[in-house]
């Protein structure tokens, strides 16, 4: 052999010794599944299931309210806001161009459309208010209000039925909502008859 490569040979080797051994990568454990986060509005949700006074629901019922209103958008709050200084000025027209623009620019925030059903309802337009209040329960399931409004116009148009489905889905989420308890036990005997 070379002594030239008889040098490499012993270089390469040493060096190989020399190089600290290193410890194989660790493999990956599989994490611990997340508990699951509870948001506010679950925990005000679950309040207002626990209390058993009207009066004590009021102020989870305007927390969980003051949620539904937020829209994460300063230019949505804006006109949220022009629109109900319309409406308090009951200038109706501006009010609803007004709710139109919102519902266009942020079509997925439920209460622009709450809102807006609120006027197509006082200027007499029910089935428009109808599609609006579908379209706040179809972002928003939880909207208590959308859901009992709702269900009254139903229960108005003559759909019993229907009024009384969606009354006790707006009861299993606000059990306070006033005179819905009673509306329930009333359609209940007209739709699905007294027990014998």
């Amino acid at each position: 052999m070379r002594p030239a490569l008889a040098l490499v040979l012993l270089l390469l080797s040493s060096a190989a010794y020399a190089a600290p051994m290193q410890a194989p990568a660790p493999k990956p454990q599989a994490s611990a599944p997340k508990p699951k986060e509870v948001s506010s509005e679950d925990k005000l949700f679950a309040q207002l299931k626990a209390v058993e006074r009207e009066e004590d629901a009021h102020p989870i019922e305007q927390k969980l309210m003051a949620l539904f209103r937020a829209s994460g958008s300063p230019s949505v709050d804006l006109l949220i806001t022009r629109v109900q200084a319309a409406m308090v000025a009951t200038d109706k027209e501006t009010a609803k161009k007004l709710i139109d623009a919102v519902t266009a620019v942020a079509p997925t925030y439920a209460e622009g459309w709450h809102i807006r059903a609120g006027l197509e309802h006082a200027a007499g337009d029910d089935t428009a208010a109808l599609v609006s209040l579908q379209k706040v329960v179809q972002l928003n399931p939880r909207h208590f209000r959308a859901l009992d409004e709702l269900a009254d116009m139903l229960e108005e148009y003559g759909d019993k039925a229907g009024a009384l489905k969606l009354y006790r889905r707006a009861l299993e989420l606000n059990p306070h909502l006033p005179g819905t308890g009673q509306k329930v036990r009333e359609l209940t005997t007209k739709v699905e008859g007294r027990d014998i």
